[in-house]
């Protein structure tokens, strides 16, 4: 574990040298003799200490935990809670507080939280007082120097009177965030490394974090982390501003220690268990279960593409190559609580979360993979950008985007939206024409945007549908004033067992006025 040990040498250092030095000090004159305040911290710290790391071998050992805490069961571990009356950052009268997740269970790596106050950073000291340990029982008391396991910083988000959770950093690279009325569903990560492959996935760790203390009137909070792994460094800057839709503007300088096969940049992870577009056979009361139910994507040319996400049989990987995007994101876009009947877990309430690249990220891809589950507790969904070029060994590279926790995509483009995709081999969804034999009948709905307007004349509204491989059967569109917008249907044709990238849009004249649907349907995953 890294700390403050391998910082450059400053001049406070030099006040301890003795013999010689305290000598020539003596003669020197009284105003030369004072030293100079040490520099502030800053960012550009945490990038000097990841350059230093980066040039080390990797060190992968940890403290052992007690047995008692790696032991501990998912009910017992949930049981140990942070005492609110011992939050950090309270001192200044700002409106974040800091609380600490307790090491144990699967969160056996401790990391160092320090606390940045007037430009000097000091590390937060574990204490057993801080935590509520509910009914666990210890054999023998646990270490003073313990650590934690990650933090997470409080603010009034719903109520001026308390102090909800904002943002929490625990678990290698893992962070997650929330808006006004939002629970946690989503997470995000520092940083990808093949994901996706037949290889093992590799999980750096966040291994120290500064906080930095925020002033009585702080509308922001602002977070520093170094990152450490087998195959890379980095160095992070997170800046939260709460709100609706809660924004972290994320800044990461990047040092590959060895050769990446796939580097993934914001990587973001959810959880598709099944929805509308994909029933299964499950004794569960509940008609859907997903944290996100597609993925939004806005290419560097403006158009927008939807595509709903799956529970495959079988991994599936999709990519949209684009040289630098202006967006993409997991998103929750079904918020009807009937749709998901779940009085305990409000799906409907889980955010979305929308990545913003700055500065442009140049050539590469928006990678998705889906996995298969068979059960809700698996995040089984991952999307992030790959770069084409590698990022080459012992150089540093700057990635900075803006990540946004969403309520809603209802107006992030003024078009219509896919809001519902449904596989069916029957004719009546929408149409009294038969599905072709051995075809595959997709029913889209859009709504939104001018769709409304179109409905006293639906003749002016086209679908076009366009498929990779295989071939389009047939496709219709009719009024669906039910929403405000219109139905599609698409029949294709599958050439054997090759997947087929299905693309489909409204357009009134030469004027799109849909985003684009895409999906691929690779008929061995249903």
């Amino acid at each position: 574990m890294t700390d403050f040990a391998h910082r450059p040498f400053s001049r406070r250092d030099a006040l301890l040298l003795g013999g010689s030095a305290c000598a020539f000090a003596a003669s020197v004159p009284a105003f030369a003799q004072q030293p100079s305040p040490a520099p502030a911290f800053a960012y550009e710290d945490v990038v000097r200490r990841a350059r230093d790391l980066a040039r080390e071998p990797y060190d992968d050992r940890a403290p052992e935990l007690p047995e008692s805490l790696r032991n501990l069961t998912f009910d017992q571990y949930r049981d140990i809670r942070f005492r609110p009356d011992r939050a950090l950052l309270a001192t200044a009268g700002g409106p974040f507080r800091m609380q600490f997740f307790h090491p144990g269970f699967l969160y056996r790596r401790p990391v160092v939280v320090n606390v940045v106050r007037d430009g000097i950073a000091t590390p937060a000291p574990y204490s057993a007082a801080l935590f509520d340990y509910g009914a666990n029982r210890f054999d023998r008391p646990l270490p003073v120097d313990l650590g934690f396991a990650g933090f997470r910083l409080h603010y009034p988000l719903n109520d001026p009177r308390v102090f909800d959770e904002l943002i929490s950093f625990v678990g290698a690279s893992y962070f997650r965030v929330l808006g006004r009325n939002q629970v946690y569903g989503i997470s995000a990560r520092g940083v990808a490394v093949d994901t996706g492959l037949p290889t093992p996935e590799e999980f750096p760790d966040f291994r120290e974090f500064w906080v930095e203390m925020p002033g009585a009137n702080a509308d922001r909070a602002v977070i520093h982390a170094l990152l450490d792994g087998p195959s890379i460094v980095g160095a992070y800057r997170f800046v939260v501003y709460p709100d609706v839709d809660t924004t972290v503007d994320v800044t990461a300088t990047l040092i590959a220690r060895k050769p990446i096969a796939k580097l993934g940049i914001a990587p973001l992870t959810s959880m598709f268990f099944y929805g509308e577009n994909q029933r299964r056979h499950y004794s569960d009361f509940r008609p859907e279960l997903h944290d996100s139910d597609g993925l939004l994507v806005q290419t560097s040319g403006g158009e927008w593409v939807w595509r709903p996400l799956r529970n495959p049989k079988t991994p599936q990987t999709t990519a949209l190559w684009d040289a630098n995007p202006r967006g993409f994101g997991l998103m929750q876009r079904d918020r009807l609580f009937e749709h998901y009947q779940d009085l305990d877990l409000a799906y409907q309430l889980r955010p979305s979360y929308w990545v913003e690249p700055r500065e442009g990220w140049g050539a590469g891809r928006i990678e998705l993979i889906e996995l298969p589950t068979d059960d809700e507790t698996n995040d089984n969904v991952v999307a992030f950008w790959t770069p084409t070029d590698p990022l080459p060994v012992g150089q540093e590279k700057v990635f900075g985007y803006r990540l946004k926790s969403l309520s809603s995509d209802g107006k992030m483009h003024p078009g219509g939206r896919a809001v519902n995709t449904y596989p069916t081999r029957a004719a009546a969804l929408g149409s009294a024409e038969p599905v072709p034999p051995g075809a595959q009948r997709f029913i889209i709905d859009f709504a939104g945007g001018d769709l409304p307007y179109y409905l006293n004349d639906p003749s002016r509204v086209q679908v076009v549908p366009s498929a990779s491989t295989g071939g389009i059967r047939g496709a219709f569109v009719t009024p669906n004033p039910k929403i405000g917008g219109f139905r599609v249907g698409i029949d294709v044709q599958a050439d054997g067992a090759r997947p087929m990238e299905l693309r489909a849009f409204l357009k009134a004249g030469e004027r799109a006025l849909t985003e684009t649907w895409a999906f691929t349907y690779a008929p061995e995953n249903g």
